[in-house]
């Protein structure tokens, strides 16, 4: 696949949005079965005043009718009521044509059309939920039931079994004749057969259809004209309320914990993720376009990068949309740079730009002159692609040997167990006090960014020799390096029972498979305050073991992941991007501080052997530090993105960082 031709989706990904567009059956049989029982509900409102209401609401509707000398009903129902045969093969075709040519549609749409299906089953769903609220707030008795103008009841006359009034169907609801349903499902049907471009027989024998169906509806005395005129606009609305708010049918709509993170983004924090993977070629140079001809050929491991993302209205979530024309000149870039602390420059400079959301939310840029024997690959894409493990695996998917995946293994379900803990979660979450301490933070996008390389085997030690975990140093060295850095600012925070609140996520599901780099987020966050007054470093280390106990204790990640996953999905759009913003942020946190899991032995990119890996973490709005730690092979590789407010030189934090895990090394 050359590198400047167009990416194609493979079929794989045309069949999966067909799927999209369909739903899952056994959900729209749900959808169904809800209006269904929606409309019986209105059936639990008291009859009697019902009946009163609805004899003057007709009453008032064939006044008005025979003012506007429009009253044909009273003629089409005598005629009707004299012919026998003609009488019942009108009843059954009140009860029965108007159902099967609906559900008939939808069949054929969901097999055949689902690039149509979709829109049309949220046109027909709005069509009924309007007409059930009429029939709540006016309900309109029919002329049938209201002798005393002179019309026949057919069905009683006839009695047509089945039929609509009769004993089989004696609870539907009597007073439901404004708007007319049999009228809008049949209109319906002409407007989704000739929008699906039916063939021509099709629709005209649909368009005989509609006109029989508003014959029979008045001749039988179960609708007034009015009833039907009702209908028109009623369709009309649907369809177009339908058509603007159904996202195409190629379309994935972002799950609400990737649309969190394009909500919490603003002009002064972006929110991309990704490394700074450096490489070794000293024996072999890596060129810009053997990037990008990598890329182009395991498109089919990396969905996102050939997607973007469609701007919605302000009341849905955003979706993916097939992008098939890669601008390679600008995803794939180039440049140079005088040694690590231009690389460091540079990514600080390109952390301060949002990615723009016309084209897939990722970018790659070579970068030559970092060292003798060394280049640099910055590997960035936007949060809503995916989350830091999710940037390690969509490296690793670019990378030689391939991934198995046989450490995604997802854990037993215990269902009863996680129900439980996550309610506890909730609970724990809800009594949380407000963070303790803030750090300065300049409110601009821009960033210092540091990098800092650590033996693996050093801080597994210093882990070991105080009963702590990697985290747990990782947590202690970045408190400690805070304290410091900021020990000599004025106002800063340094006494001993000072802390900041950080975010340290947890992934929470498995993600990938299938031979796929993940798609989105499966990490949560828990909040952990971390001591930076002044202490002892070993002191330090043991109060964050204690405090970070919640992030093995499975109560406080369940309940946040079950808030990102499920209570966002339910929130509509704007008030989940309200809520996004008011949880994420210096009102909530100070900081990120990630540790995570990278490749453990050696591996290649472009035929370049692979030597550290930096993870570059988005600052969340507001807060004016995240910390990533990346372990790959032997080394634990810091990438430290800062606020300037908060320390002018990301260097700094670093070296005070490594002082720290020296500290507790050489402490007795």
């Amino acid at each position: 696949m050359g590198t400047q031709g167009v990416v194609t989706a493979p079929d794989a990904v045309v069949s999966r949005a067909g799927s999209v567009a369909r739903g899952r059956l056994r959900v729209e049989v749900l959808l169904g079965l809800t209006v269904f029982g929606l409309y019986a509900l209105v059936m639990t409102l008291p009859q009697g005043a019902r009946a009163q209401a609805a004899r003057a609401h007709g009453l008032m509707i064939y006044d008005v009718e025979r003012a506007l000398r429009i009253d044909v009903e009273r003629t089409l129902n005598e005629w009707l009521a004299g012919q026998s045969a003609w009488r019942v093969l009108a009843n059954y075709e009140y009860a029965i044509t108007y159902i099967a040519s609906a559900l008939g549609l939808l069949a054929w749409l969901y097999v055949r059309h689902p690039e149509r299906y979709r829109t049309a089953r949220n046109a027909f769903l709005l069509i009924n939920l309007v007409g059930i609220a009429c029939f709540a707030l006016y309900p309109v008795m029919p002329p049938r039931l209201m002798p005393e103008l002179g019309f026949v009841d057919t069905v009683r006359l006839g009695r047509t079994w089945g039929s609509w009034g009769s004993p089989l169907v004696e609870h539907a609801d009597q007073y439901a004749a404004v708007p007319s349903l049999h009228m809008a499902w049949t209109l319906w049907v002409g407007v989704e057969l000739a929008r699906a471009s039916a063939r021509r027989w099709v629709q005209s024998l649909n368009a005989g259809h509609i006109v029989l169906t508003c014959y029979v509806i008045m001749a039988t005395a179960n609708h007034y004209l009015l009833d039907a005129v009702a209908a028109v606009p009623l369709v009309a609305l649907a369809v177009y309320a339908a058509e603007r708010t159904t996202p195409p049918w190629t379309a994935d709509p972002v799950p609400a914990q990737d649309a969190f993170f394009l909500a919490v983004e603003t002009p002064s924090a972006p929110q991309h993720v990704g490394g700074v993977i450096m490489l070794d070629v000293s024996r072999a140079a890596v060129a810009r376009q053997d990037l990008a001809d990598l890329v182009a050929a395991r498109m089919d491991r990396l969905p996102r990068f050939r997607q973007r993302l469609a701007a919605p209205a302000s009341w849905r979530r955003p979706v993916w949309l097939d992008h098939p024309e890669i601008d390679w000149s600008w995803h794939v870039q180039e440049r140079r740079v005088e040694g690590m602390d231009g690389l460091r420059a540079m990514i600080a400079g390109i952390q301060s730009e949002p990615l723009p959301r016309d084209r897939p939310l990722w970018r790659m840029v070579l970068v030559e002159g970092v060292a003798p024997g060394r280049c640099a690959v910055v590997f960035l894409m936007h949060h809503v692609v995916a989350d830091g493990v999710g940037v390690v695996a969509h490296a690793m998917a670019l990378m030689e040997p391939a991934p198995d995946g046989s450490g995604w293994e997802a854990p037993r379900r215990r269902p009863v167990r996680e129900a439980a803990a996550t309610v506890v979660g909730i609970g724990q979450l809800a009594v949380d006090v407000p963070p303790p301490a803030r750090l300065p933070a300049g409110g601009t996008s821009e960033r210092r960014f540091g990098t800092l390389l650590v033996p693996l085997g050093l801080t597994r030690d210093v882990a070991r020799r105080y009963g702590a975990r990697v985290t747990d140093v990782v947590l202690c060295a970045v408190a400690g390096g805070l304290h410091r850095v900021v020990r000599d600012m004025p106002g800063a925070p340094v006494r001993h029972g000072d802390a900041c609140r950080v975010a340290v996520p947890l992934m929470m599901r498995p993600p990938g498979g299938g031979g796929q780099a993940p798609q989105g987020n499966h990490t949560t966050a828990v909040m952990v305050d971390l001591p930076i007054g002044r202490m002892a470093e070993a002191d330090r280390l043991a109060a964050i073991v204690r405090r970070s106990r919640v992030l093995r204790s499975g109560t406080r990640p369940l309940a946040a992941w079950f808030v990102m996953r499920r209570v966002g999905r339910l929130m509509p759009a704007p008030l989940h991007a309200r809520f996004a913003r008011a949880v994420y942020g210096a009102r909530f946190l100070q900081g990120i501080v990630s540790s995570l899991p990278g490749p453990d032995g050696p591996m290649r990119l472009a035929g370049a052997p692979l030597a550290q890996v930096y993870p570059v973490i988005p600052l969340a709005p507001g807060a004016p530090l995240a910390v990533g730690a990346l372990g790959v092979d032997r080394e634990l590789c810091f990438g430290v993105s800062v606020d300037p407010a908060l320390v002018d030189d990301a260097d700094r934090l670093s070296e005070a960082i490594l002082d720290v895990i020296r500290e507790l090394r050489a402490a007795e």
